[in-house]
C-alpha cells in the first residue's frame, strides 16, 4: 500500500512538472542571443578571423529576432519592468539595428552603449587593487 501511494504521488507530481513548462517569449529570447553575441565580442580565446564568423552569424539571427520582438504585439500591451528597460534602452536591446543605422559594427556599437571608447581606454591606467 505504501509503494502505491508513493508512485501515485510520483506520477501526479511528473504529470504538474509536465504541464508547467516554460515558454520563452520574443524579448526574453532575443535577450538571449544577444547575451551569446556580447560572450563572443568579449572572448578572449578565439581568433579574430573566428570571432568576425562568429559575429555574422549572430548578426543574421539578431536582425530577424529584433524584428520579431518589434512586430510582437503582445509587448505592446505590457508595462513590464523588462519591456520598459528593453524599449528604453533601444541601442543595447536592438544591437544590430543600432549598429546599421548608425553604419558601425556591433562591437563598436555595444562598446560605445556601456561606456568604453578610445578615449577612455587611452586614459585608463593598469594597476593593481
Amino acid at each position: 500500500m505504501n509503494i502505491l501511494l508513493k508512485s501515485t504521488i510520483l506520477s501526479v507530481a511528473l504529470a504538474a512538472a509536465g504541464i508547467t513548462t516554460a515558454q520563452a517569449g520574443t524579448l526574453e529570447n532575443l535577450e538571449r542571443e544577444r547575451a551569446e553575441t556580447i560572450q563572443v565580442i568579449l572572448d578572449p580565446s578565439i581568433s579574430a578571423e573566428e570571432r568576425q564568423q562568429r559575429l555574422n552569424q549572430s548578426r543574421h539571427r539578431l536582425v530577424d529576432m529584433e524584428r520579431m520582438v518589434l512586430r510582437d504585439k503582445d509587448l505592446k500591451g505590457k508595462n513590464t519592468p523588462v519591456v520598459r528597460v528593453a524599449f528604453r534602452n533601444y541601442d543595447l536591446t536592438f544591437l544590430a539595428h543600432a549598429a546599421t543605422e548608425k553604419q558601425v559594427t556591433m562591437t563598436e556599437q555595444w562598446l560605445e552603449q556601456v561606456g568604453v571608447t578610445t578615449n577612455t581606454l587611452m586614459n585608463a591606467r593598469v594597476g593593481r587593487k
